[in-house]
């Protein structure tokens, strides 16, 4: 399947797996015919990077996000543009979108470190949640509706009661010298200092 003329930066499967969707660097959307290879549908809003696409859980509805924080809902047979979900109108790059079972809700995941509900009807923004821990890079909804939980690019999940905006828990496991001591330590550098940090070793009161 060729027809892309730029990084292709995403890619995802409609729910019958009869489709492909990809986005580039561009902010080209192509839809394709995955039996037969054939491109259905090109379909652009932007120049931004597309970084995040999903389809709605019934397969007629396409969410592009770009690197401008906004995410656009496609028809998938006709091509047009159904609505536009606007963001902080920044440079905050959505690195990923998910819907609810249902396809009531969506959720996106913004390098301005946070993680935003929308209700997909309105497009009204429901929620705001911080991400105290790292950039959010991935977001799911549980089947319910209740939960959002997030991985982040500091080794993280955080788990939310996001109607209530609560942080339920931050799941993590042990870095090679979590919680090691180095505050009397001597002979190394800074920049050594930074890499065993990132490791999980502390200095001082922590």
């Amino acid at each position: 399947m060729q027809g892309h003329h730029n990084w292709v930066w995403s890619v995802v499967c409609s729910p019958d797996g009869k489709l492909l969707a990809s986005g580039d660097a561009d902010g080209v959307v192509k839809l394709w015919q995955i039996d037969s290879g054939q491109c259905l549908l090109t379909l652009q809003g932007s120049p931004n990077a597309i970084l995040a696409l999903t389809f709605t859980p019934d397969g007629a509805g396409l969410l592009s996000s770009n690197a401008q924080d906004l995410v656009t809902v496609w028809d998938v047979k006709s091509g047009h543009c159904l609505r536009t979900i606007p963001g902080t109108g920044e440079t905050y790059w959505v690195q990923s979108v998910a819907f609810s079972e249902d396809g009531s809700l969506l959720a996106t995941a913004s390098r301005d470190r946070t993680v935003k509900i929308w209700n997909v009807s309105s497009g009204e923004l429901l929620r705001t949640l911080p991400c105290h821990i790292g950039q959010p890079w991935s977001v799911a909804l549980s089947t319910d509706q209740q939960l959002l939980a997030c991985g982040t690019d500091e080794g993280s999940t955080l788990l939310w009661e996001w109607q209530k905006g609560n942080c339920l828990m931050t799941l993590r496991s042990d870095r090679p010298y979590e919680r090691m001591n180095i505050s009397d330590v001597t002979g190394i550098t800074e920049a050594q200092k930074a890499s065993l940090k990132a490791l999980g070793a502390i200095e001082g009161e922590d």
